[in-house]
């Protein structure tokens, strides 16, 4: 694989795509620090500095052209520092306009707004995939909208509930993480061009200290760059805000956080026999086990997920420790911490949205465990059909636990059927009490199904809206 095309990554990138592999790669960042010298010259230009149309057009030639990557580094090994061999090496493709490529700018003004760019680029694929898990945990939950199954407290077993509203509650997750991505992307500031302590000392020098062409060149250099006008950064140091890196990061950890909760109650119920992410025929569960159908999909999903959540600190300390107006110590711990909780939730969401495309449940397995303990589930009901014949609610209550300590003892040590039903029928405060209707699922769901309906209307379907061309088998950005 050619180098420049792709982030290498000793962490995440094996289970990214290629369009988030694009985004975080040398040729996004060199071509886009390319990009930002030709708006600034541009923008200095149309702002009477003296820079000719030939320049220009020299300079828009070779921003066109591919990048000499190995002239690059031969000036990084002696220049030690990336941006300057980066600004020799394309005055070597454009010599007449060498001497005003990066005028009057710092390193940051290419670091840091690329950076920006990527940010935005990388949450909006984020957020596509996202509503795209979204959509199809959507449409499996109206599917089982009604399907009565066992719910659980403390893992124990609970109040019945519905597959499709458990379904929901994973989604409901997950809006709520993808409202957080959208509101890193409503918020994501641009820094522009600020100089090297923020000041825009440089430019104003360039400007002749004219106050109003610096800030007319920060408005055009953000139009060029495809940035809304209103969003860019007031003031700012050397950088942007670094704290922005640790907000990003930590939306990305609220998308890990409802993604693994999923895949680990799937993880749970492939354990009871009654949902499973997909399984090919000719999967191997086990090299020892051949009958094992591992969850392994969904274990991937609690891996990098767990990456992602604990990639969280060091955006937030990085921000804590720039000493003034900013300190290096940011830049190498950054190349790390930016890309890779992108690299690995972009994997997360690729395998969410495969497994969300294809679970598979047996509802048959779903109704035995949940008749196994549906009796115990209908004592309170029992107690109120009792107590309306005339019978002491306490006394009535004392029966039904007596003889649910019972049953449920014979289960445990005996490995018997739950006979809690045939136990009450001795007791005279239930004649004339249908026992056996008590064994209908459906009646200890409550509004279950309502709720799914009430999701997916007042929910999923907006979501729906804002990505309804991104909801397509193959969820991509181009870049």
């Amino acid at each position: 694989m050619d180098h420049d095309l792709q982030y290498v990554s000793p962490l995440a990138s094996r289970n990214a795509s290629a369009a988030m592999q694009a985004i975080w790669s040398p040729r996004r960042k060199f071509t886009t620090w390319r990009r930002l010298w030709l708006a600034l010259a541009e923008a200095e230009a149309e702002l009477s500095l003296p820079i000719t149309d030939a320049q220009l057009a020299e300079l828009r030639a070779a921003v066109d052209q591919p990048i000499d990557y190995a002239a690059a580094a031969a000036y990084e090994k002696k220049l030690r520092h990336d941006v300057m061999a980066h600004v020799h090496a394309l005055g070597d493709a454009a010599p007449d306009a060498r001497k005003i490529i990066h005028l009057g700018a710092t390193s940051q003004f290419v670091n840091c707004n690329t950076e920006l760019i990527q940010l935005r680029d990388a949450l909006t694929l984020v957020a596509r995939k996202l509503a795209a898990t979204i959509d199809r945990l959507a449409a499996f939950a109206v599917q089982h909208r009604a399907l009565p199954t066992l719910g659980f407290t403390h893992y124990q077993p609970a109040q019945p509930t519905t597959v499709g509203k458990r379904a929901a509650l994973w989604a409901q997750d997950l809006a709520i993480a993808l409202e957080e991505i959208e509101h890193r992307l409503d918020t994501l500031r641009f820094r522009g061009i600020k100089g090297a302590t923020g000041t825009q000392a440089s430019f104003l020098a360039l400007f002749h200290g004219d106050h109003d062409k610096v800030d007319r060149l920060d408005l055009l250099i953000t139009r060029k760059m495809g940035w809304p006008e209103d969003r860019r950064l007031p003031v700012t140091g050397q950088t942007y805000p670094r704290v922005v890196d640790g907000l990003v990061v930590s939306s990305l950890a609220a998308v890990a956080a409802g993604c693994q909760k999923m895949a680990t109650d799937l993880r749970l119920l492939a354990n009871r026999k009654e949902i499973e992410e997909p399984f090919e025929a000719s999967q191997i569960g086990s090299s020892a086990m051949a009958y094992k159908r591992n969850p392994m999909r969904c274990e991937r999903v609690c891996g990098l997920a767990r990456f992602v959540i604990g990639m969280t600190q060091t955006p937030f300390v990085t921000a804590a420790e720039q000493w003034m107006e900013r300190t290096l110590d940011d830049s190498s711990c950054r190349r790390l911490t930016l890309p890779e909780p992108f690299l690995a939730i972009d994997g997360v969401l690729d395998l969410t949205i495969n497994i969300t495309s294809g679970l598979v449940v047996y509802e048959k397995t779903i109704a035995a465990n949940l008749a196994a303990e549906l009796p115990f589930m209908a004592s309170e009901n029992l107690i109120m059909a009792a107590a309306q014949k005339g019978h002491d609610r306490q006394e009535v209550h004392e029966v039904i636990r007596t003889h649910s300590q019972a049953a449920a003892a014979r289960v445990k040590q005996e490995g018997a059927a739950n006979d809690l039903l045939e136990r009450l029928r001795s007791e005279p405060m239930f004649d004339g009490i249908d026992l056996a209707a008590v064994l209908d699922a459906s009646q200890y769901v409550g509004r279950a199904p309502q709720q799914v309906d009430a999701f997916l209307a007042q929910v999923v379907e907006p979501i729906r809206q804002r990505y309804r061309d991104h909801l397509g088998p193959d969820v991509q950005l181009k870049v």
